[in-house]
């Protein structure tokens, strides 16, 4: 299944993941939003952790171009230390709808969210960051 990304952190434009992972492998940048989730602070990055009713990450959906797409999609696994049904994983990859600020639209799209035992430890002891927005 081929989808957008939607990235909230170092993948966004500007930030330094982005040239390294995205620059000139995209067709397309634009704001968007994904509702019932919360930012938390991490180590140079943020997590995302769903929260029902919690508030609304801001990002980008990113949509990677055909011949760059299954490629892209096994670096940012590598990158975001996500192993589909490994407990261990840093980050789970999960489809979710993401709304386009350009005009509404909810779209289907590629999200990190902060795996199970770093989101526990997260609501429990992290620090959160309001306003949904990693750059403030």
């Amino acid at each position: 299944m081929t989808l957008p990304f939607f990235v909230y952190g170092t993948l966004r434009p500007g930030e330094v993941n982005h040239d390294l992972f995205l620059r000139g492998r995209t067709s397309a940048e634009e704001p968007g939003r994904l509702a019932d989730a919360v930012l938390y602070d991490g180590p140079g990055y943020p997590y995302l952790v769903e929260e029902p009713g919690g508030g609304v990450v801001g990002g980008e959906l990113v949509t990677a171009l055909p011949e760059a797409y299954g490629a892209l999609l096994a670096e940012l696994d590598r990158l975001e230390e996500y192993v589909p049904g490994d407990p261990r994983s840093l980050y789970e990859r999960v489809e979710r709808k993401v709304v386009r600020a350009a005009d509404g639209v909810g779209v289907r799209a590629w999200v990190y969210v902060a795996g199970p035992a770093v989101a526990a430890r997260l609501r429990s002891a992290g620090r959160r960051i309001e306003g949904g927005d990693w750059r403030g």
